[in-house]
């Protein structure tokens, strides 16, 4: 394509609807903490879908997913299908928590789970855990869109330009009017991303001459990316399940998301929300990995996995327009889920960190202030991230191993979740030392590289978690009173019918 004109036009047109709806969204935002990060938990389902979809699916799929097919075939399909495999959690926790949501009025996942284990360290713990392992998470959406900007505009558009971009998008969405204006935003986004997806992956096989050539030229072709291991061997069984582990409890142990799980505003909002992510979820999974398929036929022999969609949007085949609105659609994907994030930390910064523990007592006025002042600050960490990351040569399918190696460290939660549902018996003391320890194993091996065995930091992390808090849990007091209560109401309301 290589003009920077229409680049910047693109941008521009997207830019100003999206704070058209921001702006529409803010006339309706609500007071308060519940208002502002929540919505008044009054999400219809459709928007509750698509922001739940957009808040998912991120620059990590058009971007990362794709150039992870391109690099290891077939492989990155059973990846990412894990990831909706795990949705079957949702069943049982999306109910779950917005009963809680609603009982005691939660704000975030992290207060859910110090009010169920009677203590405050527990959500500071688990927050701490979240602003140190979704920066990374939101640097590689930054990184997805300032490598796509980059490659649109054949290098003239500088990677840090796109960064820059993104940052003060995700910054003025989420502060314009909180989960409603995200939300809004997001329903926006998510209709962008799937449209040009479509229409992208209809042009590319085409171009190959329909699905039956586009199918044989890659058997005939690459025979190597439909086996397992493939690409090359990347794909063995310990990195699969590496990769793979942490996005099956996606769902539940990454708070930008969890934290939907109280806004639908009914059962049935909360049903259609869980179905449509469903439908959206799979056919974005099967587009991007198509598409990684397509690169590899239209533009082989990248040096760099990730510049595989850049690459072939970039091709003379391609209409300039159906180009730029693909490239809208992905910065769409991405920008959705950093504003979600930086919605999401600045929430447990104010409730969990500092009116849990550093100042006690403080008006819902002044932690709501300081949620909102948060916003920019971790936005400029993940800015600092990207940027350096992003600059360092010799970066193949950074975006997807970046992504699931935020996810291992959030992994470690998972057990404390689980138990705050599911087993009375489980402590403060369980959840805190097997959260913390396992995060510090995850941490070290990701940092020296290590792998014993062969095994990936969030599978050693896991193991070592659970057993912790199984072990910490049967040792220690558990707060029976609070955990009688609180499953009491949830199994109570659960067998009501209204969740069949």
């Amino acid at each position: 394509m290589g003009s920077t004109f229409w680049v910047w036009l693109a941008v521009g047109v997207y830019v100003v609807l999206g704070f058209l709806i921001a702006v529409a969204a803010r006339r309706q935002v609500g007071v308060g903490m519940s208002g502002f990060f929540l919505a008044n938990r009054k999400v219809g389902g459709f928007i509750s879908a698509m922001t739940y979809s957009a808040t998912t699916y991120s620059a990590f799929m058009l971007v990362g997913l794709v150039g992870l097919t391109y690099a290891g075939g077939v492989g990155a399909l059973g990846f990412e299908l894990t990831y909706l495999c795990g949705l079957f959690l949702a069943l049982f926790f999306l109910p779950r928590f917005w009963l809680a949501g609603r009982k005691y009025g939660y704000i975030t996942p992290m207060e859910l789970l110090s009010d169920r284990y009677q203590s405050k360290y527990v959500g500071m713990t688990a927050g701490v855990l979240s602003l140190v392992f979704l920066v990374p998470y939101s640097a590689a959406q930054l990184m997805g869109v300032s490598f796509l900007i980059n490659g649109l505009s054949g290098g003239a558009i500088p990677v840090v330009s796109g960064i820059i971009l993104a940052t003060l998008l995700a910054i003025a969405w989420s502060r314009i009017a909180g989960l409603r204006s995200i939300a809004w935003t997001d329903a926006f986004q998510a209709l962008i991303m799937i449209v040009s997806g479509v229409a992208i992956l209809g042009i590319v096989v085409s171009r190959v001459g329909g699905w039956p050539s586009f199918l044989g030229q890659i058997e005939s072709g690459h025979p190597d990316l439909l086996t397992v291991p493939s690409g090359g061997g990347m794909w063995n069984i310990n990195m699969f399940i590496g990769l793979s582990l942490p996005w099956f409890f996606f769902c539940i142990s990454n708070p930008q998301v969890s934290q939907r799980f109280f806004i639908p505003k009914s059962v049935t909002a909360m049903k259609r929300m869980l179905g449509g992510f469903l439908v959206f979820g799979f056919a974005y999974t099967l587009i991007a990995v198509l598409l990684g398929f397509g690169a590899r036929l239209l533009v082989p022999g990248l040096e760099k996995a990730d510049m595989a969609t850049p690459a072939l949007l970039a091709l003379p085949v391609i209409p300039r327009a159906l180009a730029l609105v693909v490239m809208v659609g992905i910065m769409a994907a991405a920008i959705s889920t950093i504003d979600s994030i930086l919605l999401t930390l600045s929430s447990v910064w104010a409730r969990d960190i500092h009116r849990a523990v550093i100042s006690p007592g403080v008006l819902e006025s002044r932690e709501l202030r300081i949620g909102q002042w948060v916003i920019p600050v971790v936005a400029a960490v993940a800015f600092v991230f990207a940027w350096q990351v992003s600059a360092k040569t010799g970066l193949d399918f950074m975006i997807a191993p970046l992504s699931a190696a935020s996810s291992a460290g959030l992994l470690m939660v998972v057990p404390a979740i689980i138990g705050a549902f599911y087993w009375k018996k489980a402590t403060a003391t369980g959840a805190i030392v097997s959260s913390a320890v396992g995060a510090i194993l995850v941490l070290i091996l990701q940092i020296t590289g290590y792998k014993p065995l062969g095994w990936w930091p969030g599978t050693w992390g896991i193991i070592v978690c659970t057993i912790l808090f199984v072990v910490v849990s049967l040792a220690t007091k558990p707060p029976l009173k609070k955990a009688e209560e609180f499953l009491h109401h949830l199994k109570r309301e659960l067998a009501s019918g209204n969740f069949v």
